[in-house]
């Protein structure tokens, strides 16, 4: 059967989660991908009562739960922290802003983040890991290839504790591949991989729009690591065929801007082939959810959830299990 198809509540965060299942439901959604915040999974209420709330309000709905979601506090597992970290982060995990012990507070709680999966019978957690060394993308001043070394050394030493526990667990991480991310195209995907062992519990969540704009081939990406793709944001993303004004760096334009050289688009709106994506999870007997992570400045969100979810029952199919020309073979 067809994959199913999830709704990321990231960008729902300001409705109420039985609120956000009506909507959802009414779409035609499967089930969610529930990001960890105050409405929808609330790290600081964990407890076995409350996960089987959550569950229970899902279930009313007749919604499935496909992973749960907590990239603001996994980006500060590893990142070098300053002023803009506090608006993304809980208190307790802010605490008096010094940098290390937000980043041991926010390892703790990504611990908690694996446990609240199990509490909620899924096995899967997508986020981010931060990165020491994302500031040094261009490299200057000049780098010595240590440097590079060094930083995914420190996100393996910060993030295999959290990876033993998930592992202990049965719970895996699913890392988004993304600009300001220790991995943020292929060649960063391979070489974290090898920082942190082949981690059973280490692997990705598969998102193109992140990749197509910076000219990676993201269908490369699924075709190398495909036993390592644990989940899948669709999301599309626009880039221009010709010069403007701020290229892919951004000009420090925000999304929305007419001078960007790309933004997201709602799925389908965008320059990703998804044809080719399907084809390529069909080779690689990808069973997981799709889910639609809407971001489109220029589109209500609501119009975007629902439009997406019928671009993507449309796009997605299931491969053939015999050879077309089978037919014509004789004994």
């Amino acid at each position: 059967m067809a994959r199913k198809v999830v709704l990321c509540t990231v960008q729902f965060g300001d409705m109420l989660l039985e609120e956000l299942c009506i909507k959802a439901k009414s779409w035609g959604y499967d089930g969610l991908e529930l990001a960890c915040n105050d409405n929808h999974l609330n790290i600081e209420k964990l407890s076995q009562e409350y996960c089987n709330e959550i569950l229970a309000t899902l279930k009313k709905y007749d919604l499935e739960l496909h992973g749960v979601s907590n990239h603001a506090v996994g980006q500060c597992v590893c990142d070098p922290i300053d002023f803009r970290h506090k608006s993304i982060l809980p208190a307790r995990i802010w605490g008096d802003g010094d940098a290390e012990g937000v980043r041991q507070r926010a390892a703790a709680e990504m611990i908690l983040v694996g446990k609240a999966a199990v509490m909620l019978g899924t096995q899967t957690v997508i986020g981010f890991t931060g990165s020491p060394i994302w500031h040094m993308l261009y490299s200057f001043p000049p780098l010595q290839p240590t440097t590079i070394e060094d930083g995914f050394a420190e996100v393996a030493r910060r993030f295999k504790p959290i990876l033993d526990a998930y592992q202990q667990m049965g719970v895996r991480f699913g890392l988004e591949v993304h600009p300001t991310e220790i991995a943020f195209d292929v060649a960063s995907a391979q070489a974290i991989l090898e920082a942190v062992d082949y981690h059973p519990a280490f692997g990705f969540n598969y998102d193109p729009s992140h990749m197509g704009y910076q000219g990676v081939d993201y269908l490369a990406f699924i075709r190398q690591f495909g036993d390592r793709i644990f989940h899948v944001h669709c999301k599309d993303v626009w880039w221009s065929d010709k010069p403007t004004k701020a290229g892919v760096f951004g000009g420090h334009l925000p999304f929305g801007h007419q001078d960007r050289y790309w933004d997201f688009r709602s799925i389908g709106r965008g320059k990703i082939n998804f044809e080719e994506i399907i084809r390529e999870l069909n080779r690689i007997a990808y069973q997981g959810p799709l889910s639609v992570e809407w971001e489109d400045n220029g589109m209500n969100r609501e119009s975007g959830a629902a439009e997406s979810l019928k671009y993507i029952k449309h796009i997605d199919f299931e491969p053939s299990n015999i050879a077309f020309d089978a037919a014509f073979v004789k004994e």
